[in-house]
């Protein structure tokens, strides 16, 4: 869910609403809004399997909040990583803006990513206690 998370909210706010990059830049705006496009339903295809996923535990009685929560932080902070590391520099795919210097942004987005990264990893690692219940 993690993973679908990150890529939900850079499609919404990166591309859709602030208009600073498409998935692929390389070849014009219609390029563009296709590869978004593509983007936006594999992030959507994981959110969708992630919920699949955690339905099914829960149906078990097998949800465990400190590793569900582990797992959606090291997704997202995983994606974050990639996508700015590999997506944005290595491959250059697109980057975060254009037209301006690029270094607070890709401090921030890579610091971010790592941070959630870290933490959800960490989590992951500990040993589970507290069991998910249907009540609020």
């Amino acid at each position: 869910m993690g993973v679908g998370l990150a890529a939900f909210l850079d499609e919404v706010v990166f591309h859709q609403l602030l208009h600073w990059h498409h998935f692929y830049d390389g070849a014009g705006p219609d390029a563009g809004l296709v590869s978004d496009g593509f983007f936006h339903a594999a992030g959507w295809i994981a959110v969708v399997a992630g919920l699949f996923t955690y339905a099914d535990l829960q149906r078990r009685g097998e949800t465990v909040r400190r590793p569900l929560v582990g797992g959606v932080l090291a997704g997202w902070g995983g994606f974050q990583v990639y996508d700015g590391l590999v997506q944005h520099k290595l491959l250059g795919l697109h980057q975060i803006r254009y037209g301006v210097d690029l270094a607070a942004y890709d401090v921030a987005w890579n610091t971010a990513g790592g941070i959630g990264l870290v933490v959800g990893l960490l989590l992951l690692t500990r040993p589970a206690r507290d069991r998910v219940t249907g009540t609020a």
